[in-house]
């Protein structure tokens, strides 16, 4: 059973499997041994629900803006494809004879499991059964490093209490790098880095794979990595404080004032804002930069992956209305940009920001906070990942390219 919850569902033999299984019913469907005027109906159905997929996914995506990003050209692709493949199962419980039917009945969650496991591979957001099933993916932090030698890097949960905030977080995840683990281990930089929205502290490492990419470049560093904190922003997967304290919660002292007091209680880390850096990816990246560029006490590098120029939640009117009780100054205040501009000059501030460079609306976007952060004298860094959009891909291919921007920034590189 664990060999089976741990199977890759973006890629390998099941995800293959599962394609052509569904292509194969698809084709008995659509084969026809001589053209009849029934058949170029069924075509002409076919193509119809294609061009109905892609217009969906336009309006929901560019008009609607039903989820607050550019679906990919991949996912409007995997649209088009279920909507019209769906016309052709229709068609053929129609008029098809009982076998074909059956074959359409049978065809029908072959389909709808294609199509959603064809979009999640695009996000890379489930990467396994188990995370797909929402099942406990990392034990406790004591119970990691318990079971594994200090070679390696582990991951686990722990609880980081909101004593300053009351904000309702969910459990944090960390992890150790091989030298963090050592009978005497040097102090490490680290690493507050933020999930997006919805989602959990777990999809850094699960969509992300944090670890592995971390583990990788521990293994040509003598074991030295950051240690990473994961904490919970939102509370829940729906919920969305936006790094602010306000009715919503008490996130921004939640994760200012929180969680370093347990970092620096719990783990052996640097000590002042030059060995520490806060990263996030899309809701979380917006925080990063929020946050990091709020407390230059706090922090001395900042990784916005995907931020947005504004936190949202909603239109603006609603954002406003939610997060700032009313204030639209104190709204327009919160933009990444503003706080920049308000805290200029910065004398040692890093700030690395990263996009997918198929993500149409926060490319521009993300262009914006690199030229805010040169204009308030921050020493920038613009990644650009190729071929991907608004997906963990993307956040995979940020934290590889910035690692050796963070280890220098960090000063982590003079402990290798």
């Amino acid at each position: 059973m664990s060999t089976f919850l741990n199977t890759s569902i973006v890629g390998g033999p099941l995800l293959f499997a599962l394609y052509g299984v569904t292509a194969v019913s698809l084709i008995v469907l659509a084969a026809r041994r001589l053209p009849t005027p029934s058949t170029l109906i069924g075509l002409g159905l076919v193509v119809g629900g294609a061009a109905a997929g892609w217009t969906l996914s336009w309006l929901v995506s560019d008009v609607w803006d039903l989820f607050g990003v550019s679906l990919s050209t991949t996912t409007r692709l995997w649209a088009a494809g279920f909507f019209g493949a769906l016309a052709l199962i229709v068609f053929a419980l129609v008029t098809a004879r009982r076998w074909r039917r059956m074959v359409a009945v049978v065809a029908i969650p072959l389909l709808l499991l294609s199509a959603a496991a064809g979009v999640n591979a695009d996000f890379g957001q489930f990467t396994t059964v188990r995370t797909a099933l929402g099942l406990p993916t990392y034990d406790s932090l004591a119970v990691a490093t318990s079971g594994s030698t200090p070679a390696t890097g582990v991951v686990g949960t722990v609880t980081i209490p909101a004593t300053t905030s009351g904000f309702a977080a969910r459990s944090a995840l960390v992890y150790l790098p091989p030298a963090a683990r050592r009978t005497n281990p040097p102090a490490l930089p680290v690493v507050e880095m933020l999930s997006g929205q919805p989602g959990s502290p777990a999809d850094v490492f699960t969509a992300g794979h944090l670890a592995t990419i971390l583990d990788g470049y521990a293994a040509a560093h003598g074991g030295v990595a950051p240690i990473v904190v994961v904490p919970d922003q939102l509370g829940a997967p729906e919920q969305n404080p936006m790094c602010v304290d306000s009715t919503l919660g008490n996130s921004a002292s939640y994760l200012t004032k929180d969680v370093p007091d347990w970092i620096r209680a719990h783990l052996h880390v640097a000590a002042g804002p030059a060995g520490w850096a806060i990263a996030g990816f899309s809701q979380g990246g917006t925080c990063s930069i929020q946050l990091g560029a709020a407390h230059p006490e706090l922090y001395g590098t900042i990784l916005d992956i995907s931020g947005e120029l504004a936190p949202q939640k909603g239109s603006v009117a609603q954002t406003i209305a939610a997060g700032f009780a009313g204030d639209a100054t104190a709204y327009a205040a919160a933009a990444p940009v503003s706080v920049l501009a308000a805290h200029a000059p910065y004398e040692n501030l890093t700030v690395i920001v990263a996009v997918g460079g198929d993500d149409t609306r926060y490319l521009p976007w993300s262009q914006s906070v690199k030229d805010a952060a040169d204009q308030a004298g921050a020493h920038t860094h613009f990644i650009v990942s190729p071929g991907t959009a608004h997906d963990w891909h993307t956040v995979q291919y940020a934290w590889t390219q910035a690692l050796p921007v963070l280890a220098e920034s960090t000063g982590l590189s003079g402990l290798s």
